[in-house]
């Protein structure tokens, strides 16, 4: 089993996830597999799923966060499905009703202390009840 992923997720599924980060140019694929292994290590129970044909991070199969390339911005992101419940000075909402985005630099140094921070806030909306679970 690929470490981060669930034991009932398909192996065609796996490939898909792999292509996505694959077929990014660099910089963009290091920063966002570099995204990825952050989010995974904030908890077992955090999956990486491909869903829209972007990477989606679930948590207990409920949809979380996600990773994307800003078009206008030219900058990979992190998208927090929940964003408008979550007050950071680094988040933006733009033009989504309910989500929030984090741009992010493909040159610089990730603010790792900052991203953990996020998805503990955006873990705890789950696991407090604030999202329902199923």
């Amino acid at each position: 089993m690929i470490a981060g992923y669930a034991e009932n997720v398909d192996m065609n599924e796996i490939k898909d996830i792999d292509n996505f980060y694959l077929k990014q140019e660099e910089p963009f694929r290091s920063c966002l597999l570099a995204l990825k292994d952050i989010i995974l290590s904030q908890d077992a129970e955090i999956t990486n799923v491909l869903k829209y044909g972007m990477p989606f991070f679930c948590y207990k199969q409920k949809m979380f966060c996600y990773l994307w390339n800003h078009k206008k911005y030219k900058q990979p992101y992190l998208g927090m499905v929940e964003g408008t419940r979550l007050d950071h000075p680094k988040l933006i909402i733009e033009k989504r009703s309910r989500m929030k985005i984090m741009l992010f630099d493909p040159n610089e140094d990730l603010p790792i202390e900052t991203i953990e921070v996020l998805l503990k806030k955006a873990i705890n909306l789950y696991t407090s009840g604030e999202i329902k679970q199923k």
